[in-house]
């Protein structure tokens, strides 16, 4: 199986580090380098914005999920695709049908939340709806994600099977090896 489309959780701000507004930047062009199609919540917003541009400026597709109770003028103008959904839970629930894989980028809670429901419902699914789940742990972002896990593990309250749906990858470079082994 091909990854054509791939999820990208990301944010609606700026980052005050250069090197996460890179990192999107790098990984719109990977993107479309491998002509796989972005899929992501169609805002012209901090890195949300940063990675859109990049695809389409390397000639790739964009796919923007919209919820429509947000004003339209937060809405990248240029996506090669847009589909409106009533809410945010509507938003996360098309992102997943419509992605192959999914990547978070480091982000706040919205790009947290998309993550975690991801996980979820890869673990409730059994397997239905399962896809690669990539933190992308730049600067080591998800450095304290990865205690978490472990400490959840450790009590008892996560199983290994589960642990495994997110894989961490440090950088942009290292999903090509990534995506190469993987399919």
């Amino acid at each position: 199986m091909k990854a054509d489309k791939i999820a990208v959780y990301c944010g609606s701000y700026i980052p005050s580090e250069k090197i996460y507004s890179e990192s999107a930047a790098k990984l719109g062009k990977f993107l479309a380098d491998n002509n796989i199609t972005l899929v992501f919540g169609g805002s012209a917003m901090g890195t949300m914005k940063i990675i859109a541009d990049a695809v389409l400026e390397n000639g790739g597709k964009a796919i923007g999920v919209f919820p429509a109770e947000l004003p339209k003028k937060l809405l990248h103008n240029g996506l090669t695709e847009v589909h409106y959904s009533s809410c945010l839970a509507e938003r996360k629930a098309k992102m997943l049908e419509l992605a192959d894989a999914l990547i978070a980028l480091p982000g706040s809670m919205g790009t947290w939340d998309e993550l975690f429901d991801a996980l979820s419902v890869c673990k409730i699914s059994r397997g239905k709806k399962s896809m690669p789940i990539i933190a992308l742990n730049i600067n080591g972002f998800y450095d304290p994600l990865k205690d978490l896990i472990k400490n959840s593990i450790d009590a008892g309250f996560t199983s290994q099977e589960t642990a495994s749906f997110l894989t961490f990858i440090d950088n942009v470079d290292d999903l090509s090896n990534f995506f190469k082994s993987e399919y």
